[in-house]
Parts: C-alpha cells; sequence; structure tokens
C-alpha cells in the first residue's frame, strides 16, 4: 500500500556546490505561499498579487517598467527573444551564453531565431566583439541582427559594469538593435556592484530583462521585465503562445513579491557571494589547487589536482567546467554557510595531502 503522507527522500544536511538551483525554497518565499493560498482569487495574473508586484518592478526598474511573470529562465528568455523578433531575425551573443548552450536550442526552435554567438575571454560582449555578426543589414540572404543579448552575471562568473553595459547598449541602439539581459543572477551581480537593479538595467539602456528569482531563493518563478515598450510586440500573447502563462499565477506573483518587496533578494545574493569569496580564498590556500579568476559574483573556478575531483564530488557536488584542464566551477547559494565552504576545503586538503603520500 502506498502512504498518502509524503516521506523525505533526501538528507537535508547534504549540501554541495553544483549550482544554486539545487538549493531549496528560502524559509521566507515558503511562508509567502502558504498566506496566499486558501480561497478562490482570479486565474492567469487577474489576481491582487500579480497586481502588486507591477509596483514593486517599477521601484526597482522606473515607472515605464511592465512584468510577466513566467516560469522559468528559459522561458523567460524564449518569451523576451520572441517578442523582441521576427523570424528572420537573429540574436547576437557570446559562445558561452546559456541561450546559446545550455537551453537545447530553445531559442532557435521555439522563439524561432538564429542566434550568433561570438567568442570571448571573460563571458563579456563588448561594441567591437558585436560588431564581429553585426552586418548584413537589409541583405534578404542575411539572417538580420536584431538583438544583442548580454548575461549579467557571466556564464564564467564575471560581472558587467554599468559602463560596460552602456557601451554595449548604446553601440546596440546605434545600429538599430535592441539589447536583453539573461538576467537569472542579476541580484548577485547588484549584490558584487552594491547597485540598484535599475543602474544595470534602466538606466545603461537595456530594453528587456529576464528577471531571474529560482537561483536566489524561488521555486519556479522568473520573469520578463520589458522597459522599453518599443522593443517588443504582444508580449502577452508571446507568453501563452509560449506556454509561459500560468493558471494559478499567485504562486507565481507571490514568490517575487516575497523576494523583492524588501532586502530580500540582496540578503540571500550577498551570501552567495560572500561564500564565494571565502570558498576561493580557502582553495588559494590548498597546495597544488589553482583559482582559475577571482569570483567577481556567486561561481569560483579553480583547477584541482588530479584525483581529487571525482572523489570529493561523492560528498559535495559539483561539475567540471573543462575535462582537458581540469577546471571545475563551484556555485555558492543563499543558504550556503561558512561551514560547507570550510569543509569542503578542509576534505579537499585532506585529499591532496593523502595524494601526495
Amino acid at each position: 500500500m502506498i502512504e498518502t503522507a509524503l516521506t523525505r527522500l533526501h538528507d537535508p544536511a547534504r549540501k554541495g556546490f553544483a549550482s544554486d538551483n539545487h538549493a531549496g525554497i528560502h524559509p521566507e518565499v515558503l511562508q509567502a505561499l502558504a498566506t496566499v493560498n486558501g480561497g478562490h482569487v482570479g486565474a492567469y495574473g487577474a489576481d491582487p498579487y500579480t497586481e502588486a508586484l507591477q509596483d514593486v518592478v517599477r521601484h526597482h526598474f522606473g515607472e515605464q517598467a511592465e512584468c510577466f511573470p513566467v516560469f522559468n529562465g528559459t522561458g523567460a528568455n524564449v518569451v523576451a527573444l520572441s517578442a523582441m523578433t521576427d523570424r528572420w531575425d537573429a540574436v547576437i551573443c557570446t559562445a558561452t551564453a546559456h541561450a546559446h548552450v545550455d537551453e537545447c536550442g530553445a531559442p532557435e526552435k521555439v522563439a524561432g531565431v538564429k542566434m550568433l554567438p561570438v567568442p570571448t575571454p571573460d563571458g563579456k560582449l563588448t561594441p567591437e566583439l558585436v560588431d564581429q555578426e553585426a552586418h548584413g543589414f537589409g541583405f534578404e540572404h542575411h539572417a538580420q541582427p536584431r538583438v544583442v543579448t548580454v548575461t549579467q552575471s557571466t556564464e564564467l562568473g564575471t560581472v558587467y559594469t554599468p559602463e560596460q553595459l552602456r557601451a554595449v547598449c548604446e553601440h546596440a541602439h546605434g545600429l538599430g538593435m535592441t539589447v536583453h539581459l539573461d538576467g537569472a543572477r542579476l541580484a548577485n551581480a547588484a549584490a558584487a556592484l552594491d547597485l540598484p537593479l535599475r543602474a544595470l538595467t534602466t538606466d545603461v539602456g537595456v530594453d528587456v530583462v529576464s528577471w531571474g528569482g529560482t537561483k536566489n531563493g524561488l521555486m519556479g518563478a522568473e520573469a520578463v521585465v520589458v522597459l522599453t515598450p518599443e522593443a517588443v510586440r504582444q508580449p502577452r500573447f508571446v507568453r501563452k503562445l509560449s506556454t509561459q502563462l500560468a493558471s494559478k499565477m499567485r504562486f507565481v506573483s507571490a514568490q517575487l513579491l516575497a523576494l523583492h518587496t524588501g532586502d530580500l533578494w540582496l540578503t540571500a545574493a550577498r551570501r552567495a557571494n560572500a561564500m564565494a569569496q571565502r570558498l576561493a580564498a580557502g582553495l588559494a590556500a590548498v597546495p597544488g589547487v589553482t583559482v582559475t579568476q577571482l569570483p567577481d559574483a556567486n561561481a569560483v573556478f579553480a583547477v584541482l589536482p588530479p584525483g581529487a575531483t571525482a572523489r570529493l564530488q561523492e560528498r559535495w557536488p559539483f561539475y567540471v567546467w573543462n575535462a582537458a584542464t581540469g577546471e571545475v566551477r563551484l556555485m555558492c547559494s543563499w543558504d550556503t554557510t561558512e561551514e560547507d565552504v570550510d569543509g569542503f576545503v578542509a576534505a579537499l586538503r585532506e585529499q591532496t595531502v593523502g595524494a601526495g603520500r
């Protein structure tokens, strides 16, 4: 007989550094879900929580901002890029962009746009790098470059400064293009730079944002934030067509409200960033370990001694970033603690010392 009560199937004390998606829901967000439960309210966004969310979004991004909650980051990117392009258009991105590498071709297959990847040394685009693919305008045999998409913070753990973002936006606009920002970890970038969200979006000329929440303590809650109405067409219809319109949207909007009405988003992101700094410092002190770049936000990249990676992964899940060099990626989350970091470093040191005997 199957029991009706759910039995816990994992060890809640076990953590790792594979992804900030592995962390659970922030307790304050979980409480918010309970608060908005009960009774009947309108579906598909016709509820008081989704309405209240618009005010919070305008507080963070400016009076012109309009928010469209969705389920996940890939969905946010697909909705945003679909609304910003025609079927013959193309999107310039970095070769490491999540929308290009890790979304199973969804922007191309679902949004119907061609991705034009540009190799970069640090995961960032510049006006000069944009120009590598920003050509063929008006030529009917060439997919039309229409959107530049940047990721903040990047897949390589780096963070754009406002000046860098402004340079890309001004250059793209000068070419008649628009700018999309994949902000799955926008909170971590803002926390790292000690800047408000609008300083990295609205104020530098970004047109549309994929606003992340899942990696900062939410459960299946992201949003497309339109900053320039002229940059999109019919985002409501695009969201429905892209299967990203939640029927019980109050539970998506309530999470975004809980995270962003006060400073919870900032507190959570600062914690993850601080733990990454602590982890990088601890790794650098272990013989045989090379930290390949100082963490701008909550990602740490390092080369570990041969053999240490596989042994450590048995207890501390994390990903190999480059199998050829032995470089690994370690992500810190809103719930990563000093004990988690120190325990990992101690285990690595033990493995390293043991391997040297």
